[in-house]
């Protein structure tokens, strides 16, 4: 998707279609007034007369705009104007960009950067109109004998009333170009069936960034045999009833202008189709844990998004990445597996499996001497039943990176909900025969989860994003929805700017 940014008069802007969010009643935005003052009262007449109802998503097309220079113009509802906060901006955002990729138009403009929110900038409004853009356009349907005709939508126009608010348009236009694109990645990588998107696929797919980064992108893909002698033996114990070999994939951007600043690592969970092992799921619903894998096409997502905006930044990704299945060589019930870090581990699920590859890929991490770690993982449906769909889990060991998080989250919207990791729940973990159990019974089933990963992680700040909510949507809407690629972007780029009132100081 390209963009521009245009300061002109709107009644004057020659466009193929001009997209007007409106409020409920006789109160226009500005530049929306202009154009009903152009073309005697157009929009003004539509909504009094009961012809357009703006209540928040409606849309509705005008295929006539005279006395104006677009050649049609696309009205969107923003409901009440008092209750327009940000979620009620996004939706009428997304049913205007759906709206436009249902039209054979191949450019638009927007003049959604008049749409007063409290606390949200020009440049935050562009970024969330690009990010739209990019979601409505994309498409998975790679896979069908004939696919449908592609949106001809290939350029957007913001239109800003305020010519010293352009270049702040600029800038959030480009980041949210850049992180919409991390998200349709992400949400491709999801989608993409288990018998396409392997452990090996993955590790492909991280060499083909490194290779089409122009050397931005260092990346080291750990097969079997190394990890055997590396020692990862939980890890390796996930995949073993599989015929697909397992792999631990690091990414390493260095951006920062000292080499030596210690790295923020994220690290993704990587089960590309979870069976549930010996511990078998229900046969309902299993084609969705394809999705199994939403950690790890996240932290590829935030990589793409990384390599567009360059950060001034040390980024190590991680992906540990195997596929859970049942034959005679698959880990048991009962079977005790030792970790990377040396603690052993009695496994009393296999299904709880992702847990087991994780705390190896933390315990990798631990050699980067990170400033933070932060993992991402679809783990328990536990969250699902606390959170729903709308949050995601968020855990740490640490006051102040849980902050920076549900920041970040706030920031782009993307949010997180912060849940206790207090020690009264570590004995839930207890084993009679191992250092610790793999699962810790019903209770509080997203925390026990989450102290078993924090025995792996007492040796940096750390996180923990439970996305098993919020990776994708099931039913109808089936497919990935890319999150949390804007927090974990925003989280990065937060860090940047610390880092440069850091470097300023000193």
């Amino acid at each position: 998707m390209e963009f521009s940014v245009q300061t002109a008069n709107p009644a004057k802007a020659e466009t193929a279609c001009l997209v007007l969010p409106v409020f409920k009643g006789s109160d226009l935005l500005p530049a929306v007034a202009k154009l009903d003052d152009a073309s005697e009262r157009l929009i003004g007449q539509l909504l009094d007369r009961g012809d357009f109802d703006a209540t928040l998503g409606n849309v509705q097309l005008v295929p006539f705009a005279p006395g104006l220079g677009a050649e049609r113009l696309l009205l969107v509802g923003l409901g009440e104007r008092n209750k327009c906060q940000e979620a009620a901006f996004i939706k009428a955002l997304d049913a205007a960009m759906v709206a436009l990729t249902k039209l054979t138009v191949d450019e638009a403009s927007v003049a959604f950067t008049d749409v007063p929110l409290e606390n949200r900038d020009t440049a935050w409004k562009a970024r969330k109109t690009l990010e739209a853009a990019e979601r409505a356009i994309y498409r998975f349907d790679q896979f069908k004998s004939s696919p449908a005709k592609a949106p001809s939508l290939t350029k957007l126009n913001l239109i800003v009333s305020d010519a010293d608010e352009a270049p702040m348009a600029k800038q959030g236009a480009a980041l949210g170009l850049a992180i919409g694109q991390g998200i349709n990645l992400t949400r491709t990588l999801g989608n993409l069936p288990g018998n396409v998107c392997t452990p090996r696929y993955l590790a492909e797919q991280a060499e083909k960034l490194g290779r089409d980064s122009q050397g931005a992108l260092e990346v080291d893909v750990l097969d079997e045999e190394a990890l055997e002698t590396l020692g990862a033996g939980s890890l390796l114990s996930v995949g073993r009833g599989s015929q697909e070999p397992t792999r631990l994939i690091v990414m390493k951007y260095q951006g920062a202008e000292n080499p030596e600043e210690a790295p923020h690592v994220l690290v993704g969970k990587g089960i590309t189709f979870d069976t549930g092992g010996i511990s078998l799921k229900p046969g309902e619903g299993m084609d969705e844990m394809k999705f199994d894998m939403g950690g790890a096409a996240s932290v590829f997502g935030t990589v793409k998004a990384v390599l567009a905006i360059k950060p001034k930044l040390n980024v190590v990704f991680i992906v540990a990445a195997a596929e859970n299945m049942p034959d005679g060589a698959a880990t048991k019930p009962g079977d005790i597996i030792k970790t990377l870090k040396g603690l052993t581990v009695e496994v009393l699920n296999t299904d709880a499996e992702g847990r087991l590859v994780l705390c190896d890929a933390l315990t990798y991490a631990e050699r980067f001497t990170p400033a933070s770690v932060v993992d991402i993982a679809t783990l328990t449906g536990a969250v699902i039943i606390g959170l729903g769909h709308h949050a995601t889990g968020l855990l740490s060991n640490d006051d102040d990176l849980a902050l920076d998080l549900l920041d970040a989250g706030e920031a782009a919207w993307d949010r997180a909900w912060h849940l206790p990791l207090w020690d009264e729940y570590q004995e839930q973990l207890d084993s009679n025969f191992a250092d610790l159990a793999n699962i810790g019974g019903k209770p509080a089933g997203t925390i026990t989860a989450a102290c078993f990963l924090s025995r792996f992680a007492d040796h940096f700040p750390w996180a923990h994003l439970d996305i098993a909510g919020t990776a994708w949507h099931s039913g109808k809407q089936k497919g990935a929805t890319g999150r949390p690629v804007g927090l974990l972007t925003q989280y990065l780029l937060d860090r940047e700017a610390d880092a440069q009132v850091e470097n300023n100081d000193g």
